[in-house]
């Protein structure tokens, strides 16, 4: 695609240090690189391999040359052997083996100067995977999906991680060039065409980073140096990303360098950071503050990116501004919300929900409390938008043996239900590509690695399955699609046809008006910003949350039970303005009955009431 190249954005304050750095003068290259004696610059030139020595700055090794621009590609010798591609490499075009190549951000001229963010309270984020979210797989055919997405009342497009990554498909999360957007879906220029269209679009872009571990393949960064990782911890990787350690202040330099290079390169808007909890840090300023106040320091304009931590910890500490000893995020995922909507729609016991009793009672508590239970410090006065919900995400749907949403495998009248509850709530509401149509294709585990390892990876799924009832049966495990077969990845991408006809456009139509009054109401908008107490009060498969502020109430009601009765005093002043029964979204036309001091939620239903 290209690009209408005017209204170049202001030049920001901030400069690189690290990687090749294209200036009017030639190109830098710098390299942390601290293990090897002799480090080589090798450049891939049209008539020939060239060799440039490079000179030491401390543990650095720097190289410049005059007659070198964008498009030069290049790698390193390290003591003789290599040549091996850069670490902070901006592109690699032949894939994660092959030589790195010189990027000049200014090449590209922005038209989204006059852009201005949503305030994270208004946030309606919509998580999607660039490989699948379109047929053809890449950032132009992304932008094709942008307008259909703002019509909807979508003004964030989250993305799992773009950094380059082994093979031709992958979730992501096996990244190894970490300021490199991965060449199947475009490369640098390509992100840069998204980004752009997206804020024409009016949506924010998030990015999803992985800064717990690097991927199993293609990771060349303990040939420069020995820091990168540190034994003095573990994850579920293995050795943890060295923030620590000997050697731990370059390492986080080239975290906090990655972030400020997509806000200031590629007007990037926030960040959804990977495992949190695996980002293990001891020292007196965890990498996590240190984040919070780098991005704010260095902003692109007004607005600092936003900041949202995947973590199970249920601990307020992220929300808590730097000064007060906190982590300074703008929210996290809170899965609670999550595992009581699956359990309450498809009963399991099994695995990380086995300690989900699956009841309204529960959830409410859920909702009420943003965390089930608050394991560090609690939430007080923190607004309801620092807590992400969804009942559909890249891991809950991908992490199911045959990838299925939660929409195939849940009633219709039930998840649009747990729709209209999810996008009602003051919590920051996520959606996952597809989603909004009832997608029906899986989202499936997926990869390319090469023969070894990815047989290690194939193995290794279906023994992950093992303990699970009912995958007890090898046969039955054998089922489980292969994450190296081609088919597996294609088995993932969207239909989007399922977005034109039908069933489809109905349920649109639905989140369209669930989200413009999720906008215009009053009451809801008032009550993200703050923290007003949510009333929950269950009844068999029923949920009743009562929401007060801006000096009125909404109650919100949902049953995936048959009909129930809840005593409401006022109920009879009140009035459904939206349910999921209404005929124009295909449902049954059975709404709530209000009278005198009852409410009446038929089954399988819900309803915003004000």
């Amino acid at each position: 695609m290209t690009t209408v190249k005017q209204h170049p954005a202001p030049e920001s304050s901030w400069s690189p240090t690290l990687g090749a750095i294209v200036g009017p003068d030639g190109v830098t290259f710098r390299v942390w690189a601290p293990r090897p004696q002799r480090v080589e610059l090798i450049l891939h030139l049209p008539e020939g391999d060239r060799v440039v020595p490079t000179e030491r700055d401390g543990e650095y090794c720097v190289a410049r040359v005059v007659d070198a621009g964008p498009g030069t590609r290049y790698r390193y010798r390290l003591d003789g052997e290599g040549p091996f591609p850069d670490p902070c490499s901006r592109s690699q075009p032949e894939r994660v083996h092959g030589p790195s190549e010189t990027v000049d951000p200014a090449a590209f001229v922005w038209t989204d100067a006059a852009w201005t963010p949503p305030a994270f309270e208004d946030l309606v984020i919509y998580e999607s995977h660039v490989g699948t979210l379109t047929p053809g797989g890449t950032f132009d055919t992304a932008i094709e999906q942008l307008s259909r997405l703002r019509d909807l009342g979508i003004n964030a497009i989250e993305l799992c991680p773009v950094a380059s990554f082994p093979g031709r498909w992958n979730w992501g999360y096996d990244g190894v060039f970490l300021y490199a957007p991965a060449a199947p879906y475009g490369g640098p220029e390509g992100l840069r065409c998204f980004v752009d269209a997206a804020h024409a679009a009016g949506l924010a872009v998030i990015m999803d980073v992985v800064y717990n571990h690097f991927g199993p393949d293609g990771n060349y960064t303990g040939l420069y140096s020995d820091c990168y990782l540190t034994s003095k911890h573990t994850n579920p990787w293995g050795d943890s990303v060295n923030y620590d350690d000997v050697g731990s202040t370059e390492v986080r330099r080239f975290v906090l360098e990655n972030l400020l290079h997509f806000v200031h390169e590629y007007h990037i808007d926030g960040f959804r950071l990977d495992a949190t909890f695996a980002i293990i840090d001891t020292s007196p300023r965890h990498l996590l503050a240190e984040v919070a106040d780098t991005l704010d320091q260095h902003r692109r304009g007004d607005r600092r990116a936003y900041l949202i931590a995947e973590t199970p910890e249920n601990d307020a500490r992220y929300f808590l501004p730097t000064a007060r000893g906190g982590y300074g995020f703008d929210a996290v995922w809170a899965d609670d919300f999550h595992h009581g909507v699956r359990t309450i729609l498809q009963p399991e016991n099994q695995g990380y929900l086995a300690d989900y009793a699956g009841t309204t009672e529960e959830l409410g508590r859920s909702i009420a409390q943003g965390f089930l239970v608050e394991k560090g410090i609690a939430a007080t006065d923190q607004s309801w938008s620092h807590y992400v919900f969804c009942i559909q995400n890249h891991d809950q749907i991908g992490n199911r043996a045959f990838g299925q949403r939660l929409n195939v495998t849940a009633a219709h009248a039930d998840f649009l239900a747990a729709s209209l509850l999810l996008l009602c709530l003051p919590q920051t509401p996520m959606l996952f590509q597809g989603q909004e149509f009832l997608g029906s294709t899986p989202f499936l585990y997926f990869t390319d690695h090469n023969e070894e390892l990815g047989r290690l990876v194939t193995e290794g799924r279906r023994r992950e399955f093992a303990a699970f009832r009912q995958f007890s049966d090898p046969a039955v495990r054998e089922r489980i699609p292969d994450p190296q077969d081609p088919r597996t990845f294609e088995r993932s991408k969207l239909d989007l046809d399922e977005a034109s006809y039908g069933v489809g456009l109905l349920i649109q139509d639905f989140h369209r008006a669930a989200l413009r009054l999720r906008a215009s109401d009053p009451v809801l908008s008032a009550a993200r910003r703050s923290r007003p107490p949510l009333h929950a009060a269950s009844r068999d498969a029923a949920l009743l949350i009562t929401i007060e502020a801006a000096g009125e109430r909404r109650i919100l009601v949902v049953n995936f039970g048959e009909q129930v009765t809840f005593d409401e005093p006022g109920a009879d002043g009140l009035r459904p303005l939206l349910h999921t029964g209404e005929t124009h979204y295909g449902g049954s036309g059975v709404a709530p009955q209000l009278t005198g001091g009852t409410i009446i939620v038929p089954g399988h239903s819900a309803a915003l009431l004000g």
